[in-house]
């Protein structure tokens, strides 16, 4: 059985750095503790105001996952999340994009991992795989981050935050 990619597994400085330019700060949460603001406990990430925690056995695309939600909202939204950040099905597809793209920002990630451990882990698409949903079934969610200055729509590839992105949080 193939594992996902764990957060142990990548440099933390690389993910820290990553979620800075969001304005986020990523908190290593030691082995055995209790994550903060995990939705699904264990080792899912977790997610308090601009505050994102992991532990080494986190997966990577769950801490890009909610990571992904914090980015897509506006500060004032962002101050105010703990645990669960959105009942929008609109911003969950485009998490799930974002996520993806963010993967391509990490060294020795990328989207294709990020894509395939969804997959691994259990995620469902209507066509049957989070590639297949990436690349064919994502034109609102893609539109969605366009909207927002986070992707361009056209080239499917992740934008630079926005000047000042790091000071809004």
């Amino acid at each position: 059985m193939r594992s996902v990619l764990t957060l142990s597994d990548i440099a933390f400085a690389d993910a820290h750095d990553l979620l800075a330019r969001y304005g986020l700060q990523l908190h290593a949460v030691a082995d055995g503790v209790a994550i903060p603001g995990s939705y699904w406990g264990e080792c899912e990430a977790g997610l308090v105001g601009a505050n994102v925690y992991a532990r080494g056995d986190t997966p990577v695309h769950s801490l890009l996952h909610e990571a992904s939600h914090l980015i897509v909202l506006p500060p004032e939204r962002r101050a105010v999340v703990h645990t669960d950040a959105t009942d929008s099905v609109e911003e969950e597809d485009a998490v799930c994009v974002l996520q993806a793209l963010l993967g391509d920002a990490l060294p020795g990630v990328g989207r294709a991992r990020v894509l395939a451990d969804m997959d691994h882990w259990g995620y469902t698409f209507r066509l049957g795989s989070a590639q297949a949903y990436f690349d064919h079934d994502a034109d609102s969610a893609w539109q969605w981050l366009h909207a927002r200055g986070l992707a361009d729509a056209g080239r499917r590839v992740l934008l630079e935050p926005p000047f000042g992105a790091a000071d809004a949080a």
